[in-house]
């Protein structure tokens, strides 16, 4: 009963007060609870009051009249202090996100994993204490490490939900999509045979083992589909076993391919062509032939904006190129520092040295000298750019097949997205499993990434510093233990957009 249990207050041998749960059994007196020890009369009464808040927990029939004022959230300014900080707001948001991107059924090691990407890239082992850190959430390293090579069976499944966010969310049609390739190195110089190979790095890495990265975007920049080469594939190698995957979607029709020229060779845009589909690729002019270069020149105005679309002899293409004064003022500097380092090398006897314009001499392997012919068709093709395209005038326009190709800064964007925003690079797996799942989890991130930015019209890195603002601050009153959690105000975070993103189903 009540009466069993009551409070007293004893002074201590250091001056203070005691407060203390007592009860009497059998004539002796029995400390239950010290609630603590108060030195001030403020101090007294914060105890006394916990101490009755802890005798009605106590007793086996609580009190009819309950006191009115409840210590739950009386805090003692004096004895106040910061326990910690969480985000747990940001975990939960980017958990939403992920639902909203079709991959709410993922095991939470892959969802966390990729969800820091957002917030702090870093390595793995980093991934989880930042984890604990930040959010409260424990994942072992071993499970981790044990389940991220087993990501990639999920590869398949992740890119479905990647095309069904596209098309539920952002009402795609799947008529043009855009394909490009990067390069991610290792911080490692040992090279394999199977999949870490040195090449032609596009992070100036040349002396490290790398791979490549083939992306499928839309023309948003949402990612579609992505694949892992050998780090000295050939970029043009790549593009179609990917097109040909993307093709198992329920499309419902072929798309238009629009990629840089380095990706297609002749053959393979025959290739593509024999497939049924249509293309627009870059096109490499000062490696057509003199006469066709000539002809461009008789054909195509040199006025702001001109266009013109030529045939190309033996090939199932036409070519659509167009003018630009803007392009021919970078052009002819170029040109005119190019062409005066190449008579300099000339001049001074070092023309071994790699340089444009320079060539050997036909009749003498030993003798180098000016490429005449290389010149005059660089200084024609000032201001001048090509587009292949099987496309016919009628189907598509001149305009509209520059206007397309020019949406490939999409596929740029995104890329530099995940170098930089995500880190993808460098990589510091080595088993070939665990270094697929760690490009997957960079793939997941960029479709969070791009989710939001597309949805919200705001940088990635901008949502994430909104994300942060908002946290959980966590106070604890050291006389009492009474702990309490405030959250930081969200007006910024409602402004954003971001609470109509991101709100539960």
């Amino acid at each position: 009963m009540r009466g069993d249990l009551t409070l007293r207050t004893v002074k201590t041998a250091s001056g203070a007060k005691a407060v203390q749960i007592i009860r009497y059994e059998s004539g002796k007196r029995i400390v239950v609870k010290h609630v603590g020890s108060a030195h001030t009369d403020d101090e007294l009464k914060i105890l006394e009051q916990k101490a009755e808040e802890l005798r009605e927990a106590l007793c086996v029939q609580p009190s009819l009249f309950p006191a009115e004022i409840s210590s739950s959230r009386l805090l003692h300014a004096d004895h106040l202090y910061l326990s910690t900080i969480s985000h747990r707001f940001a975990y939960e948001a980017l958990r939403r996100c992920l639902d909203k991107c079709g991959l709410g059924e993922l095991h939470d090691v892959y969802k966390d994993l990729a969800l820091m990407r957002i917030i702090e890239p870093s390595s793995k082992i980093r991934t989880l204490e930042l984890l604990q850190r930040y959010f409260g959430v424990s994942h072992s390293e071993r499970t981790a490490y044990r389940l991220l090579p087993k990501l990639i069976t999920y590869k398949e499944r992740i890119e479905k939900a990647a095309y069904e966010t596209a098309k539920n969310h952002f009402d795609e049609r799947f008529a043009l999509v855009l394909y490009d390739v990067t390069t991610l190195y290792f911080e490692s110089h040992e090279p394999d045979d199977e999949l870490l190979a040195r090449g032609f790095s596009k992070d100036d890495k040349s002396k490290q083992p790398q791979i490549v990265i083939g992306l499928l975007v839309t023309t948003q920049g949402f990612p579609l589909m992505h694949e892992v080469y050998k780090g000295n594939t050939f970029e043009g190698h790549t593009m179609l076993s990917v097109i040909q995957k993307f093709q198992l979607q329920p499309a419902g029709s072929k798309p238009i391919i629009v990629a840089d020229a380095a990706m297609l060779s002749k053959d393979n845009m025959k290739e593509l062509g024999e497939a049924g589909y249509q293309y627009i690729v870059g096109a490499r002019l000062a490696n057509t032939s003199q006469s066709f270069i000539k002809t461009l020149d008789n054909k195509l105005l040199r006025q702001d904006g001109a266009m013109a679309r030529l045939s190309y002899p033996k090939v199932d293409y036409e070519v659509v190129c167009s003018y630009s004064d803007q392009r021919y003022k970078k052009d002819k500097w170029q040109f005119e520092k190019q062409v005066a380092k190449a008579k300099s090398l000339l001049e001074s006897q070092e023309p071994g040295k790699r340089a444009k314009f320079v060539k050997k001499s036909d009749k003498n392997a030993k003798l180098f000298i000016f490429d005449e012919i290389l010149r005059e068709k660089t200084e024609i093709l000032l201001g001048v750019k090509g587009y292949c395209t099987n496309i016919p005038e009628e189907t598509l326009s001149n305009k509209q097949v520059i206007a397309y190709y020019h949406e490939l800064w999409h596929v740029e964007q995104t890329f530099r997205m995940s170098k930089t925003d995500l880190r993808a690079r460098p990589i510091f797996h080595y088993e070939h499993e665990a270094v697929k799942a760690h490009v997957l989890l960079c793939f997941i991130g960029l479709m969070m990434g791009k989710f939001l930015e597309l949805k919200t019209k705001i940088s990635l890195r901008r949502i994430r510093d909104i994300l942060w603002n908002v946290h959980e601050v966590h106070l604890e009153d050291s006389l009492t233990g009474q702990k309490i959690k405030l959250q930081t105000n969200l007006s910024e975070y409602e402004a954003s957009g971001l609470h109509e993103v991101l709100k539960p189903h």
